[in-house]
């Protein structure tokens, strides 16, 4: 008897410590969460003071340390790219080839457009649990966890997985239509996101021609070729001779990357929480 009162006793205790943890301490963290989640939506849309919400723009040079073989000077305007100048140094002959986005031009990347979606996304599913809101199951809180980390997921993988793309896929790409002069037929160029770093890759060509003994045999995708890829593209074969990777480091996609962790830890500490309370006696807070 004795026993069964003090079970009673600490089920009683057990309960009213997850009472209090639905009704208090997962609102804290629910305010937390939007808190770190408003912060990194700010970072994507870098507005400028007093412009009417305007994005500001940012100059990156993108360059590397072991080779001046290629160099450029990007504008980022919150996820556009408006202004892009590129000098290319030919490796055959050190002719130096400038191109530049024609000034009607900008190219979106998706994937930061994409993460802000999904951030946003997040912010939503927990701006619709209020302060008002009373969680009545563990289960319910779960559930909101999983979804909300779904989008902090997606957002993070967005901006560290870039996409993998064939040849022929750069070279029909609308970024291929954006530079004054026109680029070469031999040069292919693309930008991508990969982790807090915008990446610039420009690939050298040279044509296959028909009676060449090479087996030929196209590559797939990837998010980066090597040089000795081949692919074809309208009626030419062509082989990769040269490539060229410069990247530079956007700050506040770090600042970005820090706070999906960030905010997936918090959620993750929730959920453990809301388990630990299953395992005692089983004790079902579903």
């Amino acid at each position: 008897m004795a026993a069964a009162m003090a079970n009673q006793g600490e089920r009683a205790v057990l309960e009213e410590e997850f009472k209090w943890l639905l009704q208090e301490e997962v609102h804290a963290v629910l305010r937390q969460l939007q808190d770190i989640l408003k912060e990194a939506s700010h970072r994507f849309a870098l507005p400028t003071s007093g412009s009417g919400g305007a994005f500001k723009q940012e100059n990156f040079v993108l360059s590397t340390s072991s080779t001046d073989q290629v160099k450029g000077v990007m504008t980022l305007q919150g996820d556009a790219l408006c202004q892009a100048d590129v000098n290319l140094k030919m490796p055959r002959n050190n002719q130096l080839l400038h191109f530049a986005f024609r000034e009607d031009k900008q190219w979106k990347l998706q994937q930061i457009q994409d993460a802000r979606n999904h951030v946003n996304q997040a912010i939503y599913l927990l701006m619709n649990r209020d302060v008002n809101y009373q969680f009545k199951t563990g289960l319910e809180v779960l559930k909101l966890m999983d979804a909300v980390m779904l989008q902090l997921s997606r957002a993070r993988n967005r901006l560290t997985t870039p996409a993998t793309l064939t040849l022929p896929e750069i070279a029909s790409s609308g970024l291929t239509k954006m530079f004054t002069p026109a680029l070469p037929p031999d040069i292919l160029v693309n930008f991508y996101i990969n982790l807090n770093k915008l990446c610039l890759t420009v690939y050298q060509l040279h044509v296959l021609q028909p009676s060449t003994t090479k087996n030929f045999k196209p590559a797939g995708g990837s998010v980066l070729h090597n040089p000795g890829a081949t692919f074809e593209f309208g009626s030419q074969r062509y082989e990769v001779s040269h490539v060229h990777k410069v990247e530079c480091v956007v700050p506040w996609l770090n600042d970005a990357l820090v706070f999906f962790t960030v905010s997936l830890q918090l959620c993750q500490q929730l959920k453990d929480k809301i388990s630990v309370f299953s395992s005692y006696w089983n004790y079902r807070p579903y």
